[in-house]
Protein backbone atom coordinates (compact mmCIF):
# COMPACT_ATOMS: atom_id res chain seq x y z
CA UNK A 1 0.00 0.00 0.00
CA UNK A 2 1.24 3.71 -1.23
CA UNK A 3 1.37 5.90 1.77
CA UNK A 4 2.68 8.89 0.59
CA UNK A 5 0.29 11.32 1.30
CA UNK A 6 -1.30 12.17 -2.03
CA UNK A 7 -0.56 15.99 -3.93
CA UNK A 8 -2.59 18.04 -3.67
CA UNK A 9 -3.33 19.11 -7.12
CA UNK A 10 -3.21 22.78 -8.61
CA UNK A 11 -6.70 23.11 -8.28
CA UNK A 12 -7.05 22.29 -4.96
CA UNK A 13 -4.26 24.23 -3.74
CA UNK A 14 -5.98 27.18 -5.69
CA UNK A 15 -9.64 26.35 -3.42
CA UNK A 16 -7.64 26.36 -0.26
CA UNK A 17 -6.42 29.72 -1.26
CA UNK A 18 -9.46 31.90 -2.33
CA UNK A 19 -12.18 29.80 -1.36
CA UNK A 20 -14.25 30.35 1.90
CA UNK A 21 -14.02 27.05 3.66
CA UNK A 22 -16.37 27.47 7.07
CA UNK A 23 -16.77 24.59 9.26
CA UNK A 24 -18.75 23.43 12.50
CA UNK A 25 -17.39 24.14 15.49
CA UNK A 26 -17.50 21.05 16.32
CA UNK A 27 -15.10 19.74 13.88
CA UNK A 28 -12.66 22.97 14.72
CA UNK A 29 -12.56 22.81 17.87
CA UNK A 30 -10.62 20.29 20.72
CA UNK A 31 -11.86 18.09 22.97
CA UNK A 32 -10.31 20.70 25.56
CA UNK A 33 -11.92 23.42 24.16
CA UNK A 34 -15.66 21.75 23.63
CA UNK A 35 -15.29 20.59 27.43
CA UNK A 36 -15.00 24.40 28.54
CA UNK A 37 -17.60 25.79 26.57
CA UNK A 38 -19.73 22.96 28.17
CA UNK A 39 -18.63 24.11 31.63
CA UNK A 40 -18.91 28.06 30.59
CA UNK A 41 -22.69 26.86 29.67
CA UNK A 42 -23.44 25.56 33.49
CA UNK A 43 -23.01 29.60 34.62
CA UNK A 44 -24.67 30.55 31.75
CA UNK A 45 -27.89 28.35 32.85
CA UNK A 46 -27.51 29.68 36.26
CA UNK A 47 -27.86 33.11 34.90
CA UNK A 48 -31.21 32.01 32.83
CA UNK A 49 -32.78 30.56 36.09
CA UNK A 50 -31.72 33.97 38.12
CA UNK A 51 -32.12 36.59 35.96
CA UNK A 52 -35.41 36.26 34.16
CA UNK A 53 -36.17 39.82 33.54
CA UNK A 54 -34.30 43.22 33.58
CA UNK A 55 -34.82 44.06 36.95
CA UNK A 56 -33.56 40.40 38.26
CA UNK A 57 -30.19 40.55 35.53
CA UNK A 58 -29.22 44.01 37.09
CA UNK A 59 -29.48 42.45 40.10
CA UNK A 60 -27.43 39.24 39.63
CA UNK A 61 -24.96 41.47 37.77
CA UNK A 62 -24.50 44.03 40.47
CA UNK A 63 -23.63 40.87 42.80
CA UNK A 64 -21.39 39.12 40.22
CA UNK A 65 -20.03 42.27 39.88
CA UNK A 66 -19.03 43.38 42.72
CA UNK A 67 -18.02 40.08 44.05
CA UNK A 68 -15.63 40.48 41.06
CA UNK A 69 -14.33 44.08 42.69
CA UNK A 70 -16.19 46.50 40.89
CA UNK A 71 -17.67 49.19 42.83
CA UNK A 72 -20.79 51.54 42.56
CA UNK A 73 -19.98 54.82 40.36
CA UNK A 74 -18.79 57.96 41.89
CA UNK A 75 -19.76 60.97 39.84
CA UNK A 76 -16.83 63.07 39.51
CA UNK A 77 -14.59 60.94 40.48
CA UNK A 78 -10.88 60.29 38.41
CA UNK A 79 -10.63 56.70 37.79
CA UNK A 80 -7.04 55.13 37.51
CA UNK A 81 -6.20 52.47 35.01
CA UNK A 82 -7.51 48.95 36.11
CA UNK A 83 -10.17 50.54 38.49
CA UNK A 84 -13.62 48.74 37.94
CA UNK A 85 -17.08 50.12 38.86
CA UNK A 86 -20.69 50.13 38.25
CA UNK A 87 -23.81 52.48 37.18
CA UNK A 88 -26.87 51.17 37.57
CA UNK A 89 -30.07 53.29 35.64
CA UNK A 90 -33.17 53.17 37.28
CA UNK A 91 -32.90 49.33 38.34
CA UNK A 92 -33.10 48.59 34.78
CA UNK A 93 -29.93 49.10 33.01
CA UNK A 94 -26.63 48.73 34.02
CA UNK A 95 -22.93 50.21 32.83
CA UNK A 96 -19.48 48.32 34.06
CA UNK A 97 -16.57 50.09 33.10
CA UNK A 98 -12.86 49.06 33.63
CA UNK A 99 -10.54 51.95 33.06
CA UNK A 100 -7.56 51.43 30.73
CA UNK A 101 -4.04 52.14 30.61
CA UNK A 102 -4.75 54.24 27.29
CA UNK A 103 -6.74 57.70 28.03
CA UNK A 104 -10.21 57.61 27.53
CA UNK A 105 -9.18 60.67 24.10
CA UNK A 106 -8.56 56.90 22.57
CA UNK A 107 -11.84 56.04 22.95
CA UNK A 108 -13.57 52.96 24.68
CA UNK A 109 -14.41 49.31 24.01
CA UNK A 110 -17.82 48.89 24.59
CA UNK A 111 -20.28 45.30 24.48
CA UNK A 112 -23.76 46.76 24.21
CA UNK A 113 -26.60 43.75 24.83
CA UNK A 114 -30.21 43.72 26.02
CA UNK A 115 -31.45 42.38 28.75
CA UNK A 116 -35.13 42.27 28.20
CA UNK A 117 -37.18 39.88 26.53
CA UNK A 118 -40.69 39.13 25.22
CA UNK A 119 -43.22 38.40 27.80
CA UNK A 120 -46.69 39.28 28.76
CA UNK A 121 -47.01 42.10 31.60
CA UNK A 122 -49.88 42.83 33.48
CA UNK A 123 -52.07 45.56 32.81
CA UNK A 124 -52.40 48.75 35.54
CA UNK A 125 -56.01 47.09 36.24
CA UNK A 126 -55.56 43.27 35.90
CA UNK A 127 -57.23 41.57 38.63
CA UNK A 128 -60.95 40.51 37.26
CA UNK A 129 -63.69 37.19 38.10
CA UNK A 130 -65.39 35.63 35.50
CA UNK A 131 -67.80 32.81 35.70
CA UNK A 132 -65.83 32.06 39.56
CA UNK A 133 -61.99 32.10 37.85
CA UNK A 134 -60.04 34.36 38.64
CA UNK A 135 -57.74 35.94 35.90
CA UNK A 136 -55.33 38.87 35.45
CA UNK A 137 -55.21 40.91 32.08
CA UNK A 138 -52.37 40.66 30.33
CA UNK A 139 -50.61 43.12 27.51
CA UNK A 140 -47.67 41.29 25.49
CA UNK A 141 -44.18 42.35 25.73
CA UNK A 142 -41.95 42.72 22.23
CA UNK A 143 -42.77 40.31 19.09
CA UNK A 144 -44.01 36.86 19.83
CA UNK A 145 -46.47 34.33 18.25
CA UNK A 146 -49.34 34.52 20.91
CA UNK A 147 -50.23 30.99 20.25
CA UNK A 148 -47.18 29.39 21.51
CA UNK A 149 -48.30 31.72 24.85
CA UNK A 150 -50.89 29.36 25.59
CA UNK A 151 -51.05 26.25 28.31
CA UNK A 152 -47.46 27.58 29.38
CA UNK A 153 -46.79 27.21 32.98
CA UNK A 154 -45.69 30.72 34.21
CA UNK A 155 -44.00 32.66 36.77
CA UNK A 156 -45.18 35.87 38.30
CA UNK A 157 -42.08 38.84 38.88
CA UNK A 158 -41.89 42.42 39.49
CA UNK A 159 -42.44 45.05 41.90
CA UNK A 160 -45.65 46.20 43.49
CA UNK A 161 -45.13 50.11 44.79
CA UNK A 162 -47.74 50.65 47.26
CA UNK A 163 -49.58 53.78 48.63
CA UNK A 164 -47.22 54.68 51.18
CA UNK A 165 -44.27 54.34 48.46
CA UNK A 166 -42.71 51.10 50.18
CA UNK A 167 -41.57 48.56 46.72
CA UNK A 168 -42.98 45.22 46.95
CA UNK A 169 -40.41 42.68 45.07
CA UNK A 170 -42.70 39.26 43.88
CA UNK A 171 -41.00 36.70 42.28
CA UNK A 172 -43.43 33.45 42.43
CA UNK A 173 -43.63 30.03 40.42
CA UNK A 174 -39.94 29.48 40.53
CA UNK A 175 -39.43 27.33 43.42
CA UNK A 176 -40.54 24.05 43.78
CA UNK A 177 -43.00 24.31 45.61
CA UNK A 178 -44.45 27.49 44.57
CA UNK A 179 -47.38 27.16 42.43
CA UNK A 180 -47.55 28.50 38.80
CA UNK A 181 -50.45 30.41 36.45
CA UNK A 182 -51.15 29.92 32.33
CA UNK A 183 -52.76 31.21 29.56
CA UNK A 184 -55.73 28.60 29.04
CA UNK A 185 -56.86 28.10 25.41
CA UNK A 186 -60.23 26.03 23.64
CA UNK A 187 -59.77 22.28 23.36
CA UNK A 188 -59.60 21.24 19.69
CA UNK A 189 -62.99 19.33 19.78
CA UNK A 190 -64.43 22.73 20.30
CA UNK A 191 -62.26 24.56 18.09
CA UNK A 192 -63.66 25.27 14.40
CA UNK A 193 -64.55 28.87 14.51
CA UNK A 194 -61.04 29.19 15.98
CA UNK A 195 -58.93 27.37 13.64
CA UNK A 196 -60.56 29.55 11.12
CA UNK A 197 -58.75 32.59 12.20
CA UNK A 198 -55.55 33.70 10.04
CA UNK A 199 -52.72 32.16 12.42
CA UNK A 200 -51.77 35.74 14.13
CA UNK A 201 -55.65 35.84 15.20
CA UNK A 202 -55.44 32.48 16.46
CA UNK A 203 -55.22 34.04 20.47
CA UNK A 204 -55.85 37.90 20.26
CA UNK A 205 -53.95 39.86 22.21
CA UNK A 206 -57.32 40.41 24.83
CA UNK A 207 -57.40 36.45 25.00
CA UNK A 208 -54.03 36.26 26.87
CA UNK A 209 -55.66 35.83 30.18
CA UNK A 210 -53.51 34.41 32.77
CA UNK A 211 -55.34 31.62 35.25
CA UNK A 212 -54.87 32.39 39.00
CA UNK A 213 -57.35 31.37 41.11
CA UNK A 214 -60.66 29.36 41.33
CA UNK A 215 -61.72 28.61 45.27
CA UNK A 216 -63.77 31.46 46.61
CA UNK A 217 -63.99 33.05 49.92
CA UNK A 218 -66.76 31.60 52.01
CA UNK A 219 -68.72 34.26 52.78
CA UNK A 220 -72.09 34.53 51.18
CA UNK A 221 -72.80 38.21 51.80
CA UNK A 222 -69.81 39.51 48.73
CA UNK A 223 -69.69 39.31 45.48
CA UNK A 224 -66.94 38.35 43.33
CA UNK A 225 -65.89 35.82 46.33
CA UNK A 226 -62.75 34.04 44.01
CA UNK A 227 -61.26 37.65 43.69
CA UNK A 228 -62.06 38.84 47.35
CA UNK A 229 -60.03 35.16 47.75
CA UNK A 230 -56.62 35.41 45.48
CA UNK A 231 -56.54 39.38 46.82
CA UNK A 232 -56.44 38.15 50.79
CA UNK A 233 -53.88 35.55 49.72
CA UNK A 234 -51.85 38.14 48.14
CA UNK A 235 -52.56 40.65 50.95
CA UNK A 236 -51.63 38.23 53.37
CA UNK A 237 -48.35 37.50 51.62
CA UNK A 238 -47.55 40.91 50.22
CA UNK A 239 -49.49 43.68 52.05
CA UNK A 240 -50.90 44.81 48.60
CA UNK A 241 -54.79 45.90 47.88
CA UNK A 242 -56.01 45.88 44.32
CA UNK A 243 -55.50 49.94 43.76
CA UNK A 244 -51.76 49.26 44.10
CA UNK A 245 -51.68 47.41 40.84
CA UNK A 246 -51.63 50.59 39.41
CA UNK A 247 -47.86 51.36 40.67
CA UNK A 248 -46.61 47.67 39.86
CA UNK A 249 -44.87 46.23 37.36
CA UNK A 250 -45.92 42.69 37.00
CA UNK A 251 -44.50 40.37 34.28
CA UNK A 252 -45.37 36.87 33.87
CA UNK A 253 -42.81 34.53 32.30
CA UNK A 254 -42.38 30.80 31.44
CA UNK A 255 -41.46 29.07 34.62
CA UNK A 256 -39.33 26.09 33.42
CA UNK A 257 -35.49 26.73 34.01
CA UNK A 258 -33.08 25.99 31.46
CA UNK A 259 -31.83 22.51 30.46
CA UNK A 260 -29.47 21.04 28.18
CA UNK A 261 -31.12 19.99 24.24
CA UNK A 262 -30.11 16.92 22.99
CA UNK A 263 -28.70 13.64 23.47
CA UNK A 264 -25.24 14.84 22.91
CA UNK A 265 -26.55 18.08 25.23
CA UNK A 266 -25.11 20.60 22.85
CA UNK A 267 -27.59 23.24 23.11
CA UNK A 268 -29.23 25.07 26.12
CA UNK A 269 -33.10 25.28 25.99
CA UNK A 270 -34.76 28.10 27.94
CA UNK A 271 -37.04 31.18 27.92
CA UNK A 272 -35.44 34.53 27.50
CA UNK A 273 -31.63 33.30 25.53
CA UNK A 274 -32.59 36.46 23.31
CA UNK A 275 -30.51 38.52 24.26
CA UNK A 276 -29.43 37.20 27.39
CA UNK A 277 -27.04 34.71 25.95
CA UNK A 278 -25.45 38.06 24.50
CA UNK A 279 -25.47 40.05 28.11
CA UNK A 280 -23.91 36.90 30.10
CA UNK A 281 -21.18 36.77 27.68
CA UNK A 282 -20.55 40.25 27.45
CA UNK A 283 -21.21 40.54 31.32
CA UNK A 284 -18.34 37.51 31.73
CA UNK A 285 -15.88 39.36 29.48
CA UNK A 286 -16.14 42.65 31.19
CA UNK A 287 -16.03 40.60 34.95
CA UNK A 288 -12.74 38.88 33.64
CA UNK A 289 -10.94 42.09 32.23
CA UNK A 290 -7.79 42.64 33.96
CA UNK A 291 -5.36 46.06 33.07
CA UNK A 292 -6.99 46.93 29.34
CA UNK A 293 -5.38 49.13 26.94
CA UNK A 294 -8.54 50.81 26.46
CA UNK A 295 -11.20 51.57 28.93
CA UNK A 296 -13.74 49.12 28.49
CA UNK A 297 -17.77 49.13 29.06
CA UNK A 298 -20.12 46.42 28.87
CA UNK A 299 -23.43 48.02 29.04
CA UNK A 300 -26.97 45.94 29.60
CA UNK A 301 -29.81 47.80 28.63
CA UNK A 302 -33.61 47.84 28.82
CA UNK A 303 -36.56 48.09 26.47
CA UNK A 304 -34.63 46.71 23.06
CA UNK A 305 -38.04 44.35 22.66
CA UNK A 306 -40.08 47.62 22.33
CA UNK A 307 -37.82 50.14 20.03
CA UNK A 308 -35.39 51.00 22.40
CA UNK A 309 -37.35 54.09 24.03
CA UNK A 310 -37.64 54.95 27.41
CA UNK A 311 -35.06 55.98 29.69
CA UNK A 312 -33.81 52.78 30.00
CA UNK A 313 -33.46 51.98 26.32
CA UNK A 314 -30.30 53.00 23.93
CA UNK A 315 -32.69 55.61 22.14
CA UNK A 316 -32.22 57.65 25.38
CA UNK A 317 -28.97 59.50 26.54
CA UNK A 318 -28.16 57.71 30.02
CA UNK A 319 -25.01 56.04 28.16
CA UNK A 320 -23.55 59.57 26.40
CA UNK A 321 -24.60 61.42 29.65
CA UNK A 322 -22.73 58.83 31.46
CA UNK A 323 -19.36 58.78 29.07
CA UNK A 324 -19.84 62.89 29.26
CA UNK A 325 -19.41 62.81 33.13
CA UNK A 326 -16.75 60.47 32.66
CA UNK A 327 -14.63 62.31 30.37
CA UNK A 328 -15.12 65.84 31.78
CA UNK A 329 -13.23 64.68 34.67
CA UNK A 330 -10.06 64.17 32.85
CA UNK A 331 -11.01 67.32 30.91
CA UNK A 332 -12.55 66.04 27.65
CA UNK A 333 -15.75 66.52 25.77
CA UNK A 334 -17.66 63.21 25.73
CA UNK A 335 -18.39 63.61 21.86
CA UNK A 336 -14.82 63.16 21.21
CA UNK A 337 -14.19 60.28 23.92
CA UNK A 338 -17.74 58.53 21.90
CA UNK A 339 -16.36 59.69 18.58
CA UNK A 340 -12.91 57.31 19.09
CA UNK A 341 -15.20 54.60 20.80
CA UNK A 342 -16.20 51.51 18.99
CA UNK A 343 -18.68 49.47 20.13
CA UNK A 344 -19.96 45.46 19.56
CA UNK A 345 -23.82 45.29 19.21
CA UNK A 346 -24.00 42.06 21.41
CA UNK A 347 -27.76 40.55 20.16
CA UNK A 348 -28.68 37.39 19.07
CA UNK A 349 -29.56 36.66 15.25
CA UNK A 350 -32.19 33.78 13.64
CA UNK A 351 -30.10 30.76 13.47
CA UNK A 352 -30.93 28.48 10.13
CA UNK A 353 -33.88 25.99 10.56
CA UNK A 354 -33.86 23.20 8.34
CA UNK A 355 -37.72 22.23 9.43
CA UNK A 356 -38.61 25.96 8.01
CA UNK A 357 -36.38 26.98 5.45
CA UNK A 358 -38.21 29.25 3.22
CA UNK A 359 -37.34 32.34 4.98
CA UNK A 360 -33.86 32.14 4.91
CA UNK A 361 -31.18 32.71 2.43
CA UNK A 362 -28.96 29.91 2.69
CA UNK A 363 -25.34 31.41 1.83
CA UNK A 364 -26.00 34.75 4.32
CA UNK A 365 -27.67 32.90 7.27
CA UNK A 366 -25.85 31.88 10.65
CA UNK A 367 -26.24 28.20 11.70
CA UNK A 368 -25.67 26.62 14.71
CA UNK A 369 -22.33 25.20 15.99
CA UNK A 370 -20.77 27.76 13.44
CA UNK A 371 -19.25 30.26 15.94
CA UNK A 372 -20.22 33.45 17.07
CA UNK A 373 -22.43 35.76 14.08
CA UNK A 374 -21.34 38.94 12.90
CA UNK A 375 -24.19 40.71 11.47
CA UNK A 376 -23.17 43.64 9.02
CA UNK A 377 -26.70 45.07 8.90
CA UNK A 378 -30.16 44.29 10.58
CA UNK A 379 -33.21 46.12 9.47
CA UNK A 380 -36.19 45.06 7.16
CA UNK A 381 -36.48 44.99 3.30
CA UNK A 382 -34.02 47.88 1.84
CA UNK A 383 -31.93 47.63 4.94
CA UNK A 384 -34.26 50.20 7.24
CA UNK A 385 -33.68 50.96 10.53
CA UNK A 386 -30.29 49.60 10.69
CA UNK A 387 -26.41 51.76 10.82
CA UNK A 388 -25.12 48.75 8.01
CA UNK A 389 -21.12 48.53 9.65
CA UNK A 390 -18.55 50.23 7.48
CA UNK A 391 -16.34 48.05 5.52
CA UNK A 392 -13.48 49.28 7.34
CA UNK A 393 -14.64 48.21 10.82
CA UNK A 394 -16.13 44.80 9.24
CA UNK A 395 -12.48 44.16 8.23
CA UNK A 396 -10.96 45.36 11.56
CA UNK A 397 -13.16 43.12 13.53
CA UNK A 398 -12.81 39.87 10.94
CA UNK A 399 -8.69 40.39 11.71
CA UNK A 400 -9.44 40.34 15.22
CA UNK A 401 -11.38 37.37 15.76
CA UNK A 402 -9.43 35.54 13.06
CA UNK A 403 -6.23 36.24 14.79
CA UNK A 404 -7.55 34.82 18.26
CA UNK A 405 -8.89 31.34 16.54
CA UNK A 406 -12.58 33.26 17.04
CA UNK A 407 -15.07 30.32 15.60
CA UNK A 408 -17.46 32.77 13.90
CA UNK A 409 -19.79 33.13 10.70
CA UNK A 410 -21.76 36.12 9.23
CA UNK A 411 -25.08 36.43 9.04
CA UNK A 412 -28.14 38.51 8.47
CA UNK A 413 -32.02 37.94 9.23
CA UNK A 414 -33.93 36.07 6.00
CA UNK A 415 -34.18 36.72 2.90
CA UNK A 416 -34.29 40.71 1.86
CA UNK A 417 -38.27 40.66 1.14
CA UNK A 418 -38.75 38.20 4.23
CA UNK A 419 -39.39 40.53 7.44
CA UNK A 420 -36.52 41.70 9.29
CA UNK A 421 -35.77 43.30 12.54
CA UNK A 422 -33.64 45.64 14.60
CA UNK A 423 -30.96 45.91 17.39
CA UNK A 424 -29.20 48.67 19.29
CA UNK A 425 -26.37 48.86 16.78
CA UNK A 426 -28.54 51.66 15.27
CA UNK A 427 -28.55 53.97 18.12
CA UNK A 428 -25.02 53.23 19.82
CA UNK A 429 -24.20 54.26 15.49
CA UNK A 430 -26.50 57.31 15.60
CA UNK A 431 -24.04 58.68 18.73
CA UNK A 432 -20.75 58.55 15.91
CA UNK A 433 -19.34 55.50 16.94
CA UNK A 434 -18.58 52.79 14.81
CA UNK A 435 -20.76 49.77 15.59
CA UNK A 436 -21.26 45.82 14.34
CA UNK A 437 -23.79 43.22 15.74
CA UNK A 438 -22.01 40.02 17.31
CA UNK A 439 -23.94 37.71 18.91
CA UNK A 440 -25.50 34.17 19.01
CA UNK A 441 -27.67 32.82 16.66
CA UNK A 442 -31.29 31.65 18.38
CA UNK A 443 -32.97 28.70 17.20
CA UNK A 444 -37.13 29.23 17.80
CA UNK A 445 -36.61 33.11 18.78
CA UNK A 446 -39.23 34.67 20.82
CA UNK A 447 -40.97 31.94 21.92
CA UNK A 448 -40.89 30.51 25.25
CA UNK A 449 -38.12 27.98 24.97
CA UNK A 450 -35.43 29.13 22.74
CA UNK A 451 -32.13 27.54 21.85
CA UNK A 452 -29.01 27.83 21.24
CA UNK A 453 -25.53 26.17 20.93
CA UNK A 454 -22.82 26.00 23.78
CA UNK A 455 -19.77 26.28 21.16
CA UNK A 456 -21.74 29.63 19.54
CA UNK A 457 -22.25 31.17 23.16
CA UNK A 458 -18.46 30.03 24.39
CA UNK A 459 -17.49 31.51 21.13
CA UNK A 460 -19.38 35.01 22.17
CA UNK A 461 -17.67 35.22 25.26
CA UNK A 462 -14.24 34.88 23.56
CA UNK A 463 -15.20 36.91 21.37
CA UNK A 464 -15.93 39.81 23.64
CA UNK A 465 -12.76 39.24 25.83
CA UNK A 466 -10.28 39.41 22.99
CA UNK A 467 -12.31 43.27 22.11
CA UNK A 468 -11.57 44.23 25.54
CA UNK A 469 -8.02 43.00 25.36
CA UNK A 470 -7.11 44.37 21.84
Amino acid sequence: MDNKKKEKSEGEKLAEKLLSDKKNGGLRLSEEKLKKADKFCEGYKSFLNTAKTEREAVIEAVAQAEKAGFKPYEKGKKYDAGDKFYFVNRGKAIILTVMGKDGLEKGIRLAAAHIDSPRLDLKQNPLYEDKELCLFKTHYYGGIKKYQWTTVPMSLHGVVIKADGESVTVNIGEDKDDPVFCVTDILPHLADAQMKRPAPQLIKGEELNLLIGSRPFRDDTVSNKVKLNIMAILNEKYGIVEDDFVSAELEAVPAFKAQDVGFDRSMVGSYGQDDRVCAYTALQAILKCKDPKKTCMTILTDKEETGSDGNTGLNSSYLPYFIADLAKVYGLEGRNVISASECLSADVNAAYDPTFSEPFEIRNSSQINYGVVATKFTGARGKSGTSDASAEFVGRVRKLFDEHNIVWQTGELGKVDGGGGGTVAQYIANLDMNVIDVGVPVLSMHAPFEITSKIDTYMAYKAFSVFFAD
